[in-house]
């Protein structure tokens, strides 16, 4: 079973598409897309762990040129 998130985040003005394309270059994610609204990318990413899904978003995604914030939904089961 994989853990699943939604990661919101917000970028320097016009750098969502090269932020997008640039994510969905990290191992881990399964998509990402430019959206309209309170945010600019919206990716979604699977990792074996919530540690390893916090390690992913910490060490490879926020680390990404032009990103401002990101804010790291997990997916749950009710």
């Amino acid at each position: 079973m994989t853990v699943r998130a939604f990661v919101l985040i917000k970028t320097e003005l016009g750098a969502a598409a090269d932020v997008a394309r640039r994510i969905r270059q990290v191992p881990g994610v399964v998509n990402a897309s430019d959206v309209t609204g309170p945010y600019d990318v919206i990716a979604e990413a699977e990792a074996i762990t919530v540690d390893d899904l916090g390690r992913m978003v910490v060490g490879r995604v926020q680390q990404i040129e032009g990103i401002t914030r990101t804010l790291t939904c997990p997916v749950i089961q009710l």
